[in-house]
């Protein structure tokens, strides 16, 4: 028998899971390599040259190949999205975007998250709710932060119902 996909999902990232002010540190750390920069760098046309001119960028005074926002960024995202977005059914906005300090290939990056609000939506089986993000390097230094809203399943009307048709 084929499971609904609610049943692949954790129950404890619902709406109703969620309370401002708290903060998550999310289990997993991700190494940018050199194969995300350079062709995600290439994929959306960024042609500054210090994210894939290593020839440049060794004769610079950085000395080596910067990693590209985007890059940097998504990968923070991608790091908090289980713990904060699995439930989501819309992402709503990504705002206040800050690159804080330089990433380059071989860094680890690590994502934190803080609920900063929470709201009721216009229909009743969600509700919207802000986060903060941000992410460090291996060396605890702040590389990222942004704010990501969206919608997110109301476990009243998703879960338990999960639960009633089993």
């Amino acid at each position: 028998m084929m499971g609904r996909l609610a049943d692949l999902t954790s129950p404890d990232n619902y709406f109703e899971d969620f309370e401002v002010g708290q903060t998550i540190r999310h289990a997993r750390g991700k190494t940018v390599t050199e194969l995300e920069n350079v062709n995600i760098t290439n994929m959306v046309m960024n042609t500054a040259q210090g994210h894939f001119n290593l020839d440049q960028m060794e004769k610079s005074a950085v000395g080596k190949i910067l990693c590209y926002g985007g890059v940097n960024f998504s990968i923070v995202l991608g790091l908090a999205s289980q713990d904060t977005v699995e439930n989501a059914l819309a992402e709503l906005s990504l705002d206040k975007i800050r690159l804080r300090t330089m990433v380059f290939h071989g860094d680890t990056l690590y994502a934190y998250s803080r609920v900063l609000e929470k709201r009721d939506a216009d229909r009743d089986d969600a509700g919207i709710v802000v986060f903060k993000h941000w992410g460090a390097n291996q060396n605890r230094e702040l590389v990222v932060e942004l704010e990501r809203t969206a919608l997110i399943k109301r476990k009243s009307h998703w879960l338990d119902r999960r639960e009633e048709t089993a």
